[in-house]
Order: structure tokens, then sequence, then C-alpha cells
């Protein structure tokens, strides 16, 4: 059966970060990794994208702890986490969908999102990445780090079974349930540009997990 996003999450709190940190692989090198791609500046505003326990601010903060970080995350329970964990750190927690909340113009110097977004559609997703674009200030950045599908025919089998299940299940499309449907680089990178990001690199790669740094 299909879990609620949100659902999903609160019930895998408990050993949530080990289960991360030691289960997913090559996620000791991707969250320092794409803590070092954010800026590190005085009072860095930074917005993190499904922000969970906040498991790439244990790498950024050390880095650079005056940064003003906005989290916004499904699960008030990870986002309970994340606030212990950095208590004293100037961190706006948000609980909630990134779909829905609002980012403001031009309030960030960067945006990051780990392990998140690849349960969404390229058409899901453009809206969002307009709004977020727009959030950014001039030359701002976006660090997205991901499982991507290697191939356009994995791409359509996942996103062919979500649609499957919840037909199966009656549930409607426009709800979130937990189900992996990741797009390849090449169509996140579209994505990225169509919604009006000047450029879009790949920056590491550890399998099908793959770090992207869309410029504004």
């Amino acid at each position: 059966m299909l879990e609620k996003m949100s659902d999903f999450f609160e019930a895998r709190l408990d050993g949530y970060d080990e289960h991360m940190l030691t289960n997913i692989e090559s996620a000791e090198e991707f969250y320092p990794f794409t803590a070092g791609q954010l800026p590190v500046c005085e009072n860095s505003r930074v917005l993190d994208l499904g922000c969970g326990t906040g498991l790439e601010l244990e790498f950024y903060l050390p880095l650079c702890p005056t940064a003003k970080i906005t989290g916004i995350d499904l699960s008030e329970g990870m986002l309970d986490a994340l606030k212990e964990k950095f208590s004293g750190k100037d961190i706006t927690l948000i609980n909630g969908s990134y779909f829905d909340v609002p980012f403001g113009e031009e309030a960030f110097d960067a945006a990051v999102s780990v392990e998140s977004l690849h349960h969404f559609t390229k058409a899901e997703k453009l809206p969002l990445y307009r709004k977020l674009r727009a959030a950014l200030k001039d030359g701002g950045v976006f660090i997205l780090t991901d499982y991507f599908a290697p191939s356009d025919e994995e791409e359509k089998l996942y996103r062919g079974e979500l649609c499957r299940l919840k037909a199966e299940q009656g549930i409607a499309d426009d709800e979130f349930y937990h189900y992996d449907t990741p797009l390849t680089v090449e169509h996140e990178t579209e994505a990225l540009l169509e919604a009006g990001f000047s450029a879009v690199e790949v920056l590491n790669r550890w399998e099908n997990t793959v770090t992207l740094r869309a410029v504004r």
C-alpha cells in the first residue's frame, strides 16, 4: 500500500539519520559535498527544500555558522528533530509542502535539496522551479543532490507503476504519496532551464545519485 508522503517519514523518524547515512550508498560523501557547494559568507540566506532532520546542515553550519536557514518539510517530527539538533542557530522551519509555501522574491543567496525531489514529474516541478528561481538573488544557486533514473525507459517505468498503484488504490493524481519516480538528469536539467535558470551543470556523481548546480 502506498503511504502519504508525510506519514511515510513520520513513521520512520526513529533511526532516520543513521539509516540515511549508513544505508544509502555514498551518503557519507554526497551530504558533505553538497554542503560544500553552498555559499560561505556572513549571514548567508539558504532555503532548504525537504530539509528533513537537517543532515546537509550538519556539514554546512560548521562551514558557515552565521547562515540563516529556512527549512520546509511535510513532517512535523522531522522538523522537531532538526530544531533540537541546531538550537541556537538562526533557523526558520515551515511545516508544509514546498509546492504551496511562498518563498518571496530575491530573498535567498542559495537553495538546496537532498534526496527529496525524486518523487515528482517534470510538469509538477516546473512551477516550483520558477518560484524557486524568483526567490534567489541575482547569481544565486540551487544545489540539488538527488537520485536520478539512469534511462528514459526506467523513468517511464517508475511513473507508470505509480499511476497503476494510485488507480488501484483510488488515489487522486494531485495527492502526494511516497514512491520513487526519479527523472533522468537530462529531464531534470530541462525542467530547470525551462523554469528560467541560466545554467545547469553536473558537479558530481555517485552511481545514480547526482549533484546539480543551477544558477539563477
